[in-house]
């Protein structure tokens, strides 16, 4: 069989699997309304995330993680996601802002800002949106003046998940804005430094308990040293090579919502009497449980696959990537949505998880790159493919 199509877990992998579900029933599970509800950064759920040592099947065995690949991140990211989209948010925003030191980093940088989140001693966030340059990355303004042995960084970046929360931003700025995407560069920026503030927290549809806020700069000096790979006008690539990665787990997150959306539906159907029988037995209702199934199950071969080859940087993993998050951010909106509407008024209310779930999947469509943005980049992957073989033949 060809290593791209290999479809069972490790050993290992269901190991992860399995402690995951039994950290999240127990943590995330019974507490997952209260933090929605207040709107409360889930930091006692986190703090037990570290202790059982989750932050490390988040990174490679080189920097002292599990070394469980995509493929770990992946399974990480489905279970904490069964139970709260907005908890897995918040606990996988730093590996979002580890990837590009990861990808684009020094080894001396890369061993200086990865142990510490590592053992989850300290968190990390990624800076790209701004609130006039959203999927137009290259339209940022945001800027990084060298000034000696140090940038003096201007602007303010949007919709940037664990603001405030996080101890250190990996933050994108033109270095030379006449280049356009080549002229933007990224820093490694800490809390705290001065003329670095936070803006108001934002009052979400879903993913409450992940606080999202902007980051604002103002004459914000960073030393030399935090200009990631120490090569200017290198992050719209490190951008690039974070977004491949980064959109299978977010993948990932969506298929666990359909998972927690569909496994709610199916016990209320089974249980749910009317007409003197239970709601399961209907065909309606049948049709609908196996469209959820064939939703999640397509969805979660399609993350996998674009998962291993993310990790290679295949020469199809940017498309695959965007495909994976388009179809399973798409279909997992789709999937609560009938999750509702299976539970019927029930399902309007609190009282039952299934709302909460369709409120969290809606952000699966919009950030780390919008389903129409997934599709620019899915047609134009589609266009060089073909422009290549036409070259070939």
């Amino acid at each position: 069989m060809h290593k791209y199509l290999q479809f069972d877990l490790t050993d290992e992998l269901l190991q992860l699997r399995d402690l995951v579900r039994e950290v999240v029933r127990k943590e995330v599970v019974p507490n997952r309304m209260y933090y929605d509800e207040k709107s409360e950064y889930p930091k006692p759920i986190l703090d037990k995330f570290r202790e059982a040592g989750l932050y490390q099947a988040l990174f490679s065995e080189e920097q002292g993680g599990l070394g469980l690949g995509m493929l770990g991140g992946i399974v990480l990211a489905e279970e904490v996601s069964w139970g709260c989209l907005g908890v897995n948010t918040a606990f996988t925003s730093t590996k979002l802002g580890a990837l590009p030191i990861e990808v684009g980093g020094t080894k001396e940088q890369i061993e200086k800002w990865i142990p510490p989140l590592v053992t989850g001693e300290k968190t990390a966030a990624f800076g790209l949106s701004e609130p006039n340059a959203g999927s137009d990355v290259p339209g940022m303004s945001t800027t990084a003046l060298k000034k000696g042995d140090r940038y003096i960084i201007n602007g303010t970046k949007q919709w940037i998940s664990s603001a405030k929360q996080a101890d250190f931003y990996t933050v994108f700025a033109m270095t030379e804005k006449e280049r356009g995407p080549r002229g933007i560069s990224c820093f490694v920026i800490e809390k705290g430094v001065k003329g670095f503030s936070f803006g108001k927290k934002e009052d979400k549809l879903g993913i409450r308990c992940s606080e999202t806020r902007q980051l604002i700069f103002e004459d914000v000096e960073v030393p030399a040293e935090n200009l990631v790979g120490l090569r200017e006008n290198q992050g719209f690539l490190h951008a690039f090579k974070t977004l491949i990665l980064s959109r299978p787990a977010v993948a990932a997150g969506a298929v666990g919502v359909m998972q927690g959306a569909f496994d709610a539906a199916v016990d209320y159907a089974r249980e749910r009497e009317q007409f003197g029988t239970t709601i399961a037995s209907f065909q309606a209702i049948q049709h609908m449980l196996a469209d959820m199934a064939i939703k999640i199950e397509a969805s979660r071969l399609l993350t996998y696959k674009a998962g291993v080859y993310a990790e290679s940087m295949n020469k199809e993993a940017a498309k695959l990537s965007a495909m994976a998050k388009c179809f399973a951010a798409d279909s997992s909106v789709q999937v609560a949505s009938d999750a509702v509407q299976i539970f019927g008024g029930y399902g309007y209310t609190k009282e039952y998880p299934v709302e909460k779930y369709y409120r969290d999947a809606k952000i699966l469509q919009i950030y780390e790159g919008t389903s129409q943005i997934q599709r620019n980049e899915i047609a134009a992957g589609l266009i060089r493919e073909a422009a290549s073989k036409t070259k070939k033949s």
